[in-house]
């Protein structure tokens, strides 16, 4: 548990720095995509602007020349006439407020800028935005409106601009240029923006392959840790599985070897050489446990010979009824002594091709743990009928039952049911592991339902 705890530590740090390696790696590569799109239309912009300063001496802003000539003449008279200094600032604010606005609405920047792009294939969708750096009103004297920080590299204790809110430059806006215009009665620098409303998914375009490897990668890794995780509990399954197996096995072959050796010793005894009929019983006890040691023997060998090879089945098209009335009865006579076993067959005389020893060894397994797992008089109800062009036997009894976690695992090689583990109920987990191999060999199925304390019905299929 203490291994398997750390392996699940390990994994999951590793997962975790994994991610945060990819994320910091995106992240860079994401910066790097957004840097090189800015750069690249900055460039691109200044040099559409220098040319249509080329061709076009006013680069679109003639009507905004107009109207903040004529507006500021206005203005000029009205600050100098205002003495209240609330009411300055209030004015100030209404100038800083005018200026954006026309400078956004009436410049013609963007419009030659948008056809510059589109002629040399360039994305000509795109929206603008101002920011004024410094106002000044001039006249008599200069009257700073707005001025920003930093401006001429300067800073000024005082802020004598105007409290209109001004736009807060974001990340995804581009500079293009600063400009710088004065008339008659202001002087104004101010600094054009584009922003391209598709800028994200440009770059999530370009950075798509990268943002997929990492993905992929992660993806990788975790199912690759699932699937070693899963392995390392199902290692630790089969090695208890293989340990309880070899702990149960050690036992059955200790108590044939035991009652062996113990009748060996009773044979060297004097009086008991002179009873013959001590010896003969004595000689019987030996030979029944050499056979059940030996039945032990061959069913490791047989294992070992089906985890090798395929089954080497020697199929007979026989009639089922007759098959299972035959091994039902020998049961009886043998290990099922005591046991009541009620039949009830539908085969409607249909045949099956099927190995016989096999097929005998299957239905004994079924009915031999009917009975070892009973708590009682064990009462065997067996039904066969034809469904779907398939042979299907039902072997249902009123043993202990097995509950759902066991039902997924009890066909596995050693495994047995934890009731099982009780000194009560011996066995090495192999008979319903033989079960489902005979049956797959035949092309058939084996289910069981079944419930604790309720009995359990076991259900094979083989095809007609």
């Amino acid at each position: 548990m203490k291994k398997k705890n750390t392996v699940l530590s390990i994994g999951i740090i590793s997962i975790i720095i994994l991610i945060s390696v990819q994320i910091f790696l995106i992240r860079g590569i994401w910066k790097q995509k957004d840097e090189m799109f800015a750069l690249r239309y900055t460039l691109r912009s200044q040099e559409a602007v220098g040319y249509l300063g080329r061709q076009i001496q006013s680069v679109g802003l003639d009507t905004v020349r107009f109207l903040l000539e004529s507006y500021s003449e206005k203005a000029n008279i009205e600050l100098h006439t205002i003495k209240d200094r609330t009411e300055l600032s209030k004015k100030e604010d209404e100038i800083m407020t005018y200026f954006l606005k026309v400078l956004n609405q009436e410049q013609d920047i963007s419009e030659l800028l948008s056809a510059y792009f589109g002629r040399h294939g360039y994305d000509k969708n795109f929206n603008s935005s101002i920011s004024i750096n410094n106002l000044e009103i001039i006249g008599y004297d200069t009257i700073i409106v707005y001025q920003s920080e930093g401006f001429y590299n300067m800073i000024h204790a005082q802020n004598r601009g105007a409290t209109a809110d001004q736009e807060e430059i974001p990340r995804s806006k581009i500079l293009v240029r600063g400009f710088g215009m004065e008339g008659n009665n202001y002087r104004l620098f101010f600094d054009y923006y584009i922003d391209f409303s598709d800028k994200q998914q440009t770059i999530l375009k370009e950075t798509a392959a990268s943002l997929a490897m990492g993905a992929f990668t992660i993806l990788v890794v975790f199912i690759i840790f699932i699937i070693t995780y899963r392995n390392l509990i199902e290692e630790r399954r089969l090695s208890n599985l293989k340990t309880d197996f070899i702990n149960n096995m050690t036992h059955e072959l200790k108590t044939p070897l035991s009652t062996i050796t113990v009748a060996g010793k009773t044979l060297e005894l004097e009086k008991i050489r002179k009873d013959d009929i001590k010896i003969l019983e004595t000689a019987k006890m030996i030979n029944k446990q050499s056979i059940h040691l030996n039945q032990l023997i061959n069913m490791i060998l047989e294992i070992s010979m089906w985890e090798r090879t395929q089954f080497q089945l020697e199929k007979k098209n026989v009639d089922i009824e007759e098959i299972m009335k035959d091994i039902v009865a020998s049961f009886k006579s043998g290990y099922g002594n005591g046991a009541e076993i009620n039949q009830q067959y539908d085969f409607a005389g249909k045949k099956a091709d099927i190995d016989i020893v096999y097929f005998t060894t299957l239905i004994n397994n079924l009915l031999s743990n009917a009975v070892k797992y009973s708590d009682k008089e064990p009462v065997i109800n067996i039904e066969g009928f034809i469904s779907d062009e398939k042979v299907v036997i039902k072997i249902a009894d009123n043993g202990i039952g097995i509950n759902k976690t066991d039902q997924k695992h009890i066909f596995d090689k050693f495994y047995r049911a934890s009731t099982g583990n009780i000194h009560k109920f011996k066995g090495l987990g192999l008979g319903l592991y033989y079960v489902k191999k005979i049956i797959e060999a035949h092309d058939g199925d084996v289910s069981v339902s079944s419930k604790p304390e309720k009995g359990s019905i076991f259900t094979i299929r083989i095809p007609v």
